[in-house]
C-alpha cells in the first residue's frame, strides 16, 4: 500500500509541484520511497528504504519532463522496493495483490522478487509476448489479480505509460498542458489541476519520451524488520499457559467473580445482567435512509467509511454499498498494529466493491517504539488497568477522519462499530465503575475522562517509565476519541441488527481471509488483541471474548452453553499473533511471557 504520483510534461516540471504531490502521498506511508524520471541518459530509478522527504532532498532539483514515484507503507517484500523494474518494464502500484503466488503458477514468466507488485509485470510480459495490445493490458491484469490495484505501468522503450485501477484510488488532471496523477483527488485540486478524472479499469495511455536505458539505484539504510512474519517455535509456544481457573460465574452470562465491580444477586445473576439494556435493537432502516438522503450525490462519493478491515467494518461496508446504495470512500488509519491479514482484507473488500481507499499511515517505527516503551514500563509494575496504554496509539483514528472530510469535501461518515463490543473491565481494573447508561462502546465526556486520567496517573507513578516520549501521543489520542464533537456521524448497526452468522457468511463470499491461529473472526487483523487477551486470561481468568459472548447471551443470540463452548476455544493463547506482536515492537518473546506468567493470578488469591 502506498501513495503514487506523477508529472508528465512537454517542458521541465515544476519542482514545487513534485514536492507537493510527493508529500501528500507520504501520508499513505513513509516506510520506503522511490522515483523514476527521464533525463538525457534515459530513465533513472532511485529507490530508498526511508522517507520520501529524504529521497527528494537527495535528488535536489530534478531537471526532467517526466517523473513518477511513490511513498510506501510496506506490506510485503521487505528487501524489495518500488518502482519494480525488470525486462524493460517499470511499475508503481498502490494496493495489495492477495493471490500473486497463484498467478505466478499460471505464467510462463519466472518470478524474480518477493514483492507482490512484480506480478503485474509478469502478466504484462506474458500477454505482450502473445501479441496483446498495450491498451488491453488493464483488462488482463485486473481479471487475474485479486485485491486492490492502482497502477502506473511504464514501458520506456515504447514511450508509453499506462494508468489503471480497479477501485478508483487513482486520479489524473491537467495543469498548463502537463498531466498530473495521484492516488487521491485532493492534491490535484490544491495544485490547480483541471479536468480531474478518476482512473478505472479501462485505463489511460500516456506518451512519454522514448528510451531504452533504465538505470536502477538502491539506497538501503534500515535495520529493523517492519513486516515480521508468523513463526512457530515449539519451545516458545509451550511457554504459553492456558490454566483452568476455578471461578464463580454468573448463572445467566459468563462473567466471573474477577470482573471489576461485579455483584451477584440471590439467584447468582450478576449486576451486569440485571442492569443490561438491549443494544442490538436497531431503529427502522427507513430512519437511516432519511438521514443520508441529503448527503447523496450523483456519480460521486457521498460518504466516508472508517475502515479497519476487521469483521464488523467489512460487513458494514458491504451494507453501505449494497443495501444503502451509497458510494463511499473508505478511510484506514494504520498505526503499525494492523497485521498483514488485516491489510489484505482491506485490499480484498475495496477491490471487490470498487471502493476508493484513503490510507493515513503514521510513523510505523515511532508508533511501535512507543508501544515498546510502555510495555517495558508495564512489565516493571504489571497492572491490568494499565494495559490500555499499549493500545493508546490507535485513537488518532478519530483525529484523521476530520482531515479526510476536509480533503474530500464529504461530511457524512458511517461507522461499522459492533454495539456488543462493550468492555467495562478494561477501565474497571483501573478503578472506573461501569456506567450502565452509556450508549457508546467507549467512555465519552470530560468528567469521565478527567477521572480516568487521574486514576491512570496514579498507576503511572508506580512505574515512572510511563513518562516517556509517547505520553503526548497517548493523551491527544484520548482527546480526539472521547472529547471532540462528532458531526455527521452515524453507526450503521444502529439501524441494522448485527448477526454473527450472517456477517461471517457474507464475508466468506468476498474470500475474506481468516487467521491461522484461531477459529474466531473477531479482531483477527489486530496485532495487539492476542497479547492483551493472554494477559487478561492468565491473570483474571477471562478475556474480552467472555464479555462479548455475555452480551450475545443477554441479547438472546446464543445460549449460555454455546457461549461457554465458544470461549473455551477463543481464549486459547494465539501464539503466532503474540509472536508477531512482540517481534514488531522489538521485544523478546521469552522475557515478556516469563514476566506475564509470574503475575499472581486472581484465582489463587484468598
Amino acid at each position: 500500500m502506498c501513495g503514487i504520483f506523477g508529472l508528465i510534461s512537454d517542458r521541465e516540471i515544476e519542482s514545487d509541484h513534485l514536492r507537493q504531490l510527493a508529500l501528500h502521498a507520504r501520508q499513505r506511508g513513509r516506510d520506503s520511497s522511490g522515483l523514476i524520471y527521464h533525463d538525457h541518459d534515459g530513465y533513472k530509478v532511485k529507490r530508498s528504504d526511508y522517507d520520501i522527504k529524504q529521497l527528494l532532498t537527495k535528488q535536489n532539483h530534478l531537471r526532467t519532463r517526466v517523473v513518477m514515484g511513490h511513498s510506501r507503507l510496506i506490506t510485503n517484500g521487505l528487501v524489495d522496493n518500488q518502482p519494480v523494474v525488470r525486462d524493460g518494464i517499470c511499475v508503481i502500484h498502490n494496493g495489495i495483490i492477495v493471490n500473486d503466488e497463484a498467478i505466478w503458477d499460471t505464467l510462463d514468466v519466472q518470478r524474480h522478487f518477493q514483492i507482490d507488485s512484480e506480478v503485474i509485470i509478469g502478466i504484462a510480459l506474458q500477454h505482450l509476448s502473445e501479441g496483446v495490445a498495450l491498451v488491453d493490458l488493464p483488462e488482463k491484469v485486473l481479471s487475474l489479480c485479486k485485491g486492490a490495484v492502482s497502477c502506473a505501468l511504464a514501458i520506456p522503450s515504447a514511450g508509453k505509460v499506462l494508468l489503471f485501477s480497479n477501485n478508483g484510488s487513482l486520479y489524473v488532471g491537467k495543469h498548463e498542458g502537463a498531466t498530473y496523477f495521484s492516488s487521491e483527488r485532493y492534491p490535484l485540486e490544491v495544485l490547480g489541476c483541471v479536468n480531474i478524472e478518476q482512473v478505472w479499469q479501462d485505463g489511460l495511455l500516456l506518451n512519454v519520451p522514448q528510451a531504452d536505458e533504465i538505470s536502477v539505484s538502491d539506497d538501503r539504510q534500515r535495520t529493523e524488520n517492519l513486516i515480521p512474519t508468523f513463526k512457530n517455535i515449539a519451545a516458545e509456544e509451550a511457554m504459553l499457559e492456558y490454566p483452568q481457573h476455578n471461578l464463580r460465574r454468573c448463572t445467566k452470562c459468563l462473567l466471573s467473580e474477577t470482573m471489576p465491580y461485579i455483584l451477584f444477586d440471590s439467584k447468582g445473576v450478576c449486576n451486569y445482567c440485571n442492569n443490561y439494556k438491549p443494544r442490538n435493537n436497531p431503529k427502522p432502516k427507513e430512519e437511516l435512509l432519511d438521514l443520508v438522503a441529503p448527503y447523496r450525490r450523483t456519480n460521486e462519493p457521498d460518504c466516508i467509511v472508517p475502515f479497519s478491515g476487521g469483521r464488523d467494518s467489512s460487513y458494514g461496508l458491504h451494507l453501505i454499498v449494497n443495501e444503502l446504495k451509497m458510494k463511499p470512500i473508505t478511510y484506514t488509519y494504520d498505526w503499525g498494529m494492523v497485521t498483514g491479514l488485516g491489510r489484505r482484507n482491506i485490499s480484498r473488500m475495496c477491490a471487490e466493491l470498487g471502493v476508493e481507499n484513503i490510507i493515513i499511515a503514521d510513523d510505523i517505527s515511532k508508533k511501535r517504539r512507543n508501544i515498546a516503551m510502555n510495555l517495558k514500563a508495564w512489565l516493571k509494575s504489571p497492572h491490568l488497568g494499565m494495559i490500555s496504554m499499549l493500545t493508546a496509539g490507535d485513537k488518532h483514528f478519530f483525529r484523521h477522519v476530520e482531515a479526510i472530510k476536509k480533503q474530500t469535501g464529504i461530511n457524512l461518515n458511517l461507522w461499522g462499530v459492533n454495539p456488543l463490543e462493550v468492555t467495562h473491565f478494561k477501565a474497571g481494573f483501573l478503578g472506573v465503575s461501569p456506567d450502565f447508561e452509556e450508549k457508546r462502546v467507549y467512555m465519552h465526556g470530560i468528567s469521565k475522562q478527567l477521572n480516568y486520567q487521574y486514576l491512570r496517573l496514579k498507576a503511572m507513578l508506580q512505574s515512572p517509565g510511563y513518562f516517556n516520549r509517547s505520553l503526548w501521543d497517548t493523551i491527544s489520542g484520548e482527546y480526539y476519541r472521547s472529547l471532540t464533537e462528532k458531526k455527521d456521524y452515524y453507526h450503521i448497526f444502529d439501524y441494522w441488527r448485527w448477526d454473527e452468522q450472517i456477517t461471517d457468511e457474507t464475508l466468506s463470499h468476498y474470500d475474506w481471509e481468516l487467521a491461522p491461529d484461531t477459529n474466531s473472526t473477531w479482531r483477527i487483523g489486530d496485532g495487539t488483541a492476542a497479547f492483551y487477551n493472554y494477559i487478561y486470561y492468565t491473570v483474571a481468568g477471562f478475556t474480552e471474548h467472555d464479555t462479548f459472548r455475555s452480551n450475545q447471551i443477554r441479547e438472546g443470540q446464543i445460549t449460555r452453553a454455546e457461549a461457554l463452548d465458544l470461549v473455551e476455544d477463543e481464549n486459547r493463547p494465539r501464539y503466532q499473533n503474540i509472536r508477531w506482536y512482540l517481534d514488531a515492537i522489538g521485544m523478546d518473546f521469552k522475557e515478556v511471557i516469563s514476566v506475564v506468567n509470574t503475575i499472581p493470578r486472581f484465582s489463587q488469591m484468598s
